[in-house]
């Protein structure tokens, strides 16, 4: 399992990844815009996600007209620890207050 280098952009799709539900789930351009980052930043982490088993990827099922199928992006448990991980490192990435500003991590 490759190791994932925590850049900014990386955590802001991350960031993405952990506010979706099976009921909203995450794809590509819905990513890009939350995360207000370009496709060609977007996808490559993606897909280093993907690689390193942070994150699954998989096809849209059902009727789909006048557009391209999509994919959606969901963290695994693995994905979700390490957000966790990341979020007690760098919680002003996150929005948070870190211990030590008097704030829970």
């Amino acid at each position: 399992m490759a190791s994932i280098r925590l850049t900014r952009p990386t955590l802001e799709v991350i960031k993405v990844l952990l506010t979706s539900t099976a009921d909203d789930p995450a794809w590509g351009l819905k990513i890009c815009e939350e995360a207000d980052l370009g496709s060609g930043t977007v996808y490559p982490i993606l897909e280093r996600l993907v690689d390193a088993g942070w994150a699954t990827r998989y096809e849209e099922s059902g009727e789909h007209p006048g557009r391209p199928k999509r994919y959606y992006y969901e963290l695994t448990a693995v994905g979700q620890q390490a957000a966790n991980q990341a979020k007690e490192r760098k919680p002003r990435l996150f929005g948070l207050r870190s211990a030590a500003e008097g704030g829970a991590a």
